[in-house]
């Protein structure tokens, strides 16, 4: 089932869609800062772009202003929930099965496409991944953010049956695309896509499954696994110079609690 946008998932434990934030009081049409307090939050667009940050730091927090802001539509600090604007394409792929390409060129910096799917809690994700065969697609998503305090905020997005055109891209060491939590009307991150590179019209759009890519090496939890566990990793068809040769792995959900 095609849903643009994340919705609860079959538990039932977490809605997506509420809206919990409280809007800003701008009376302008376009929201600026330090005026709006929803910029105070994290100011990261330039125009519709998200501001550049060095590969290897923590991506910033993104909150965009919401469905109880006066603002206008035209706001500037309103990216991801205007959805897909670009030309993208469904395709099969050589060896990946299908994947995703720009009919366009899109900016580096630009939004593309949110990771839209049923968003899950804990047990419910883990439930599923443990239901798995190995010949099973696993599309469940674990993001995980990690607060200055040393708290891990976890988000899980399965769009296996309910999802977006996220769903179809295809991971890779070198990807032109990197992953950002951005909050609209709650705490609950759309997991946003946008441009690392200038890409050209015709080219696959690929990011890190890992996480690895924009952030630091420690905020990730995959691990090397043993050689045993080697036999059961699915291959990378990436084709990068740095090709690590197995899809990332995250063995947290097969854990029991």
């Amino acid at each position: 089932q095609y849903s643009p946008e994340s919705v609860a998932g079959a538990d039932g434990e977490i809605d997506p869609t509420e809206i919990t934030f409280l809007g800003c009081s701008c009376r302008s049409s376009s929201c600026t800062a330090p005026e709006c307090s929803c910029l105070c939050w994290g100011d990261n667009y330039s125009g519709l772009c998200l501001r550049s940050t060095e590969q290897g730091q923590f991506a910033r927090p993104v909150f965009e202003c919401n469905a109880l802001c006066p603002c206008s539509e035209s706001c500037h600090n309103r990216v991801v929930q205007r959805g897909l604007q670009l030309r993208l394409q469904v395709f099969h792929t050589p060896h990946k099965g299908w994947g995703v390409r720009t009919l366009q060129d899109i900016p580096r910096g630009s939004f593309v496409c949110e990771y839209a799917g049923e968003v899950l809690g804990l047990a419910e994700a883990r439930r599923r991944v443990q239901a798995q065969s190995p010949e099973d697609s696993n599309y469940i998503l674990a993001l995980r953010e990690h607060l200055h305090d040393g708290r891990v905020l976890e988000t899980f997005v399965d769009p296996t049956h309910v999802g977006n055109v996220g769903r179809f891209l295809n991971h890779s060491c070198e990807p032109n695309l990197f992953m950002v939590p951005v909050r609209v009307d709650s705490m609950v991150p759309r997991l946003a896509l946008f441009a690392a590179t200038d890409i050209s019209a015709g080219e696959e759009l690929s990011y890190d499954y890992s996480g690895r890519f924009h952030n630091s090496q420690g905020s990730s939890r995959e691990h090397k696994p043993l050689e045993e566990e080697n036999r059961l990793r699915k291959p990378c068809y990436c084709g990068s110079q740095t090709c690590a040769s197995f899809l990332p792995w995250d063995g947290s959900l097969f854990s029991t609690p």
